[in-house]
C-alpha cells in the first residue's frame, strides 16, 4: 500500500469514527420545547444550537425539539419540565415570570428608549438573574429577545380611549400584562396564546400585542390592519433547562451547554433585532398602516402608566422595589453620560 493510499485510509477511518459517534444513540437527550414555529429565525437558530452541541459533545448530548407550541403554552411546558417530561425550553417573559419574576424588570412598559439602554441594564443584572434562576431550580443558559412589542388592531389606536373601545387580548395569567391594563383602565380578554389566532378570526378579540416578527410568524397580522408606532416594551426571552437535568450532566457537557447556550442567546438577540426591522418593512409592504399616538400619549403620560404598573407589581412582590430603583439609576447614569460597566450593586 502506498503512502498516499495509507493516508486516505486513515482519513476515511477517522471520518467514519467521527460520524459514527454522532449517529450513535446519545448518552443524554434534552427535550426542548418552544412556541416558535418551525422555519422561523428563532427556530432555525435553536436548531443550529442543537447541532453545535451535538458536534462539540461528539454525540453524547442531543436535543429533541418541539416547536410551534406542540407541547402547549408556556405554563404547560414548565409543568412538563417539573415532571421531567421535558428538560428545557425557550421562554418569553411570560414564562420567565413564572420562574424568576424579577427578570421582568426588563419588560416594564415604556422603560427603555433603545437597545443600548436595554443592553446596559441587562448586562448589569445578568449575574444576578442567572443566580435567581439557579435558586429556583433552573439554569439560564442564554438570554434572548422577542423584540419591541407593538399593538396590532383592526381599528386605529391613537389613545387610551381608543384602546378601551377595543377587545384587547391579555395573555392569560400574566401579572405584568394585568398591571399595565389595570393602570390603563382597560378590560382585556384573557386567553392562552395558542387561542389567539382563532379568537382573532372569530372576532372574540380584535387587538393583540406582539413583536413584528412574531405577528408574522404567528400570522396574526393577517387579521389586523393597524400597528402602533410606539412600542409598549421590549419582549425578553431565555434558553432554560431544569437543574435536575443539568446537574446530572458530566462537567464537560455542562460547560458545553453553558458556552453554546450563551452563544446561541447572543445570536438570537442580534438576529431578532435585524429580523424585526425587516418585518416592519414587510408589514408596510403588506398594507398594514402604522399609527402615531395623539398628543395625550406624551412622555409624561407614558411614564405615569409605567410607574402605576410598577407600583402594582411591587405591591404584589412580583418585581422588587429596589430593582426598579436600581434600574432607573442605571438609565439616568447612561442618559447623562456617567454610566460604567460595573454591575449594579444589590
Amino acid at each position: 500500500m502506498t503512502r498516499i493510499t495509507s493516508l486516505r485510509a486513515l482519513f476515511l477511518f477517522c471520518l467514519l469514527a467521527f460520524t459514527g459517534s454522532l449517529s450513535a444513540a446519545p448518552e443524554y437527550t434534552l427535550k426542548f420545547a418552544t412556541l416558535a414555529p418551525a422555519g422561523t429565525t428563532w427556530m432555525n437558530l435553536l436548531e443550529d444550537w442543537g447541532r453545535q452541541v451535538q458536534i462539540r459533545s461528539k454525540g453524547r448530548l442531543a436535543f429533541k425539539f418541539y416547536p410551534g407550541g406542540v407541547q402547549g403554552d408556556e405554563p404547560d411546558i414548565l409543568k412538563k419540565m417539573r415532571f421531567n417530561q421535558l428538560q428545557g425550553g425557550a421562554f418569553t417573559g411570560y414564562g420567565i415570570g413564572r420562574i424568576y419574576s424579577p427578570a421582568r424588570i426588563m419588560e416594564l412598559p415604556f422603560l427603555f428608549r433603545n437597545t443600548d439602554e436595554i443592553d446596559h441594564v441587562r448586562n448589569s443584572f445578568m449575574p444576578e438573574f442567572r443566580q435567581g434562576f439557579h435558586d429556583q431550580g433552573y439554569e439560564l443558559l442564554g438570554w434572548m429577545e422577542v423584540g419591541f412589542i407593538h399593538m396590532f388592531s383592526r381599528q386605529p389606536i391613537r389613545s387610551l380611549e381608543d384602546m378601551r373601545a377595543q377587545r384587547v387580548w391579555l395573555w392569560q395569567g400574566d401579572p405584568l400584562g394585568q398591571a399595565f391594563f389595570k393602570a390603563s383602565h382597560i378590560s382585556p380578554v384573557p386567553l392562552s396564546i395558542i387561542d389567539v389566532y382563532t379568537s382573532l378570526s372569530t372576532g372574540l378579540i380584535d387587538t393583540v400585542y406582539a413583536p413584528p416578527l412574531g405577528a408574522i410568524a404567528l400570522q396574526w397580522f393577517t387579521k389586523t390592519q393597524y400597528v402602533s408606532n410606539v412600542p409598549l416594551t421590549n419582549g425578553i426571552g431565555g434558553l432554560i433547562v431544569s437543574r435536575r437535568f443539568f446537574d446530572r450532566l458530566p462537567a464537560d457537557l455542562q460547560t458545553i451547554l453553558r458556552e453554546t447556550g450563551t452563544e446561541a442567546g447572543e445570536k438570537l438577540v442580534i438576529a431578532t433585532r435585524i429580523d424585526n426591522e425587516k418585518s416592519i418593512e414587510e408589514l408596510k409592504r403588506r398594507g398594514l398602516e402604522f399609527i402615531d399616538p395623539d398628543e395625550s400619549m406624551n412622555e409624561a403620560r407614558l411614564t405615569e402608566l409605567r410607574d402605576s404598573a410598577a407600583a402594582e407589581l411591587i405591591a404584589s412582590d412580583y418585581i422588587p422595589a429596589t430593582l426598579f430603583d436600581r434600574t432607573r439609576v442605571l438609565l439616568e447614569q447612561l442618559r447623562s453620560g456617567h454610566a460604567n460597566s460595573a454591575p449594579a450593586t444589590p
